[in-house]
């Protein structure tokens, strides 16, 4: 009925259903209000549609700390490609060198194999970590225990 009424109201030019602002102050005189009242619930209802349309703009689901996220989300991407990136490319060239160097594949048989040229001896030592880490272990005295009285 009220919305009809607002429609019905004959605006500024004569155009019937056209909304203006003399439409909208008829309206709101509906419910008795002065100028000074309407102008005040006016002002208060622009500062609470703005208030909501910021919340929006920095909170919503396209808001500013959720771009702000995305772009950190970005960047660590990138940086993520970058290396792999390098990664690749150390591996093909490890590759070409294999491929090309014999030296560099008997180098790498030698070591990740343990091969040997025929009339070889191979000496395998432990490792320093390992040695330091047994020795300590065994320089160690045992746990001594009081007697439970």
């Amino acid at each position: 009925m009220v919305f009809w009424h607002l429609c019905q109201c004959s605006c500024v030019g004569g155009h019937a259903g056209i909304l203006s602002w003399s439409c909208f102050f008829r309206f709101m005189n509906f419910f008795g209000w002065d100028h000074k009242t309407l102008r005040r619930n006016a002002i208060f209802m622009m500062a609470l549609l703005s208030l909501v349309m910021l919340m929006h703009e920095v909170f919503g689901k396209n808001g500013y700390l959720t771009l702000r996220h995305e772009k950190k989300e970005y960047t660590a991407l990138q940086q993520q490609v970058q290396a792999v990136s390098e990664e690749n490319q150390r591996l093909e060239q490890k590759i070409h060198t294999l491929k090309n160097n014999p030296e560099a594949v008997e180098k790498q048989a030698r070591d990740q194999l343990h091969l040997a040229k025929p009339g070889e001896i191979i000496y395998m030592l432990p490792d320093r970590k390992s040695t330091q880490t047994q020795a300590a272990s065994q320089q160690m005295p045992p746990a001594q225990t009081r007697p439970k009285r």
